[in-house]
């Protein structure tokens, strides 16, 4: 019988060693979880802060951002003479010019006999087969636009033009 009570001895023996480190295990995993926790937690809170940081400056860059709404001039159609090709050949032009803003806009009605003028020289400069093209409508779009870019009274800067949209566009021979 001394055996049988040796080995229930031995083997609370070993329940006891093993109660601690259990014991400590436990606490090491908690310990580990809990630092993962507290640190995803200051990471989450870190990049909330930054990213609602940037919305507060990206909210007050837009209201003082100018309005993006696009401002249109729209252009009277007129008929110019084209450069002779083959007989007599006529443009029957209408456009609309973009510009950045209202007060653009204000300037381009303000001076419309100069910008007629200035449009009028520039399409009767031109040949049918010029414009006959996409590239040769592009390429006069950038001379309209580097034209009209051009100051309109006593030097100063001229009034930008963003784009330049073709409403009509006839090309006639007699």
């Amino acid at each position: 019988m001394a055996t049988k009570a040796a080995k229930p001895a031995a083997g609370k023996g070993a329940e006891a060693e093993a109660a601690p480190k259990s014991k400590k295990m436990l606490f090491i995993i908690i310990g580990v979880v809990l630092v993962l926790v507290l640190g995803g937690g200051a990471a989450a809170f870190m990049l909330m802060g930054s990213s609602g940081k940037s919305k507060k400056d990206d909210a007050h860059a837009e209201e003082s951002a100018p309005s993006k709404v696009p401002v249109f001039v729209v252009i009277e159609p007129f008929v110019v003479n084209l450069q002779q090709e083959n007989g007599d050949q006529f443009l029957q032009v209408a456009l609309t010019l973009q510009v950045p803003n209202a007060e653009t806009a204000e300037t381009i009605k303000l001076f419309m006999p100069q910008v007629r003028s200035r449009l009028l020289m520039v399409l009767s400069s031109k040949k049918a087969t010029e414009l006959l093209t996409s590239e040769g409508k592009r390429n006069l779009t950038d001379e309209i636009i580097d034209q009209l870019g051009e100051p309109f009274a006593g030097g100063g800067k001229g009034p930008s033009i963003t784009d330049v949209f073709y409403t009509s566009f006839v090309i006639q021979q007699q």
